[in-house]
């Protein structure tokens, strides 16, 4: 397989400024400057054409604005964004908005991500007609087609996204990616709004477009079980950092990190009758302030005193397995 989409060495910061109390003190005197959220820290990630590649981790520890950066709706603070081994930004402008056409993003939200105002015939056919990829003689026609293949009756298209179910809510958004003939899509919690029942529909979908339009998907979750349904290889995130990677089912038979040790082992299952549930110590640090060393280490069960000061490298621990952990060091 050749190598679609590349991040180099990817960062993302954001500044965060002084809330109204923290003005007051500044009038007062107080020093009191410009705070920074560490987002996404110095990640590189490759994914092959027609992979798809899980990214997991807790709430806030960066997965989406991985994602945004992915899709170019976030510029990384550093770092370098390859299409097939071309710079996204050195680009020229024509062949730069032709590629970013080919990555197209599914949000979280089915409810917020739809425009209320517009039909779905507009919120799917805009952006084709738009970049001139259909006639306007077409449109209506091809919005129909768009529609039959994600599941919905063409004959909805008249409709506002107020009088669909989340489930259906959740095919448009799909339509109207697909709407641009993209090549990878990065999927942000595409499933988390629905129900368990329409999850399952919805992620069917997904394999089965993955398999008829030869698509590519960053699918980004937090619910391992989802992910290790569709995805061939899998990308732990912690406080903005990759802590291991490798291929699906791999890591679930034997996870290396401890983060990927303790979240494999919370994961449902049927053959296990009783079990008590024994969460991760502690909350996930700020990303105003992440802990120096290892971002793990103060919830770590495992941890020595390199950890709090030394950044553990992404290295090859097995053949397409990579472990962010001093552990390795020490076996």
């Amino acid at each position: 397989m050749s190598t679609i989409l590349e991040l180099q060495d990817v960062s993302k910061r954001f500044g965060k400024r002084p809330d109204l109390v923290g003005k007051i003190a500044r009038a007062c005197g107080a020093s009191v400057g410009e705070q920074t959220v560490h987002a996404v820290d110095h990640v590189n990630v490759t994914i092959q054409a027609g992979e798809v590649v899980g990214l997991v981790g807790e709430s806030g520890c960066g997965k989406s604005t991985l994602g945004r950066i992915a899709v170019g709706l976030h510029a990384p603070s550093n770092g370098v964004r390859r299409w097939r081994g071309t710079d996204i930004d050195a680009m020229p402008a024509a062949e730069q908005r032709a590629t970013q056409l080919k990555i197209q993003m599914i949000f979280q939200d089915p409810y917020a991500s739809l425009n209320p105002r517009l039909r779905v015939a507009k919120i799917v056919g805009e952006a084709p007609l738009a970049h001139g990829l259909i006639a306007a003689t077409e449109q209506a026609d091809y919005v129909a087609g768009l529609m039959q293949k994600v599941g919905l009756d063409h004959a909805l298209a008249s409709r506002f996204p107020h009088q669909f179910s989340g489930g259906q809510r959740a095919r448009i958004g799909i339509a109207r990616a697909l709407a641009v003939k993209p090549e990878f899509l990065v999927c942000d919690e595409a499933l988390a709004a629905l129900d368990v029942s329409i999850q399952a529909q919805v992620l069917n979908l997904f394999i089965e477009l993955r398999e008829t339009l030869h698509l590519t998907y960053l699918f980004i979750s937090h619910d391992l079980g989802v992910v290790r349904h569709i995805s061939d290889r899998m990308l732990i995130m912690y406080l903005g950092r990759i802590v291991e990677s490798g291929p699906t089912d791999a890591l679930f038979a034997s996870a290396n990190h401890p983060y990927t040790q303790a979240l494999i082992a919370e994961v449902p299952r049927l053959d296990i009758r009783k079990k008590d549930f024994v969460a991760i110590r502690g909350e996930i640090p700020s990303p105003l302030d992440p802990p120096t060393g290892c971002h793990f280490h103060p919830r770590c069960p495992y941890v020595m005193s390199r950890c709090k000061t030394e950044i553990p490298a992404l290295k090859e621990i097995a053949p397409a397995r990579f472990s962010a952990c001093h552990l390795n060091d020490a076996t």
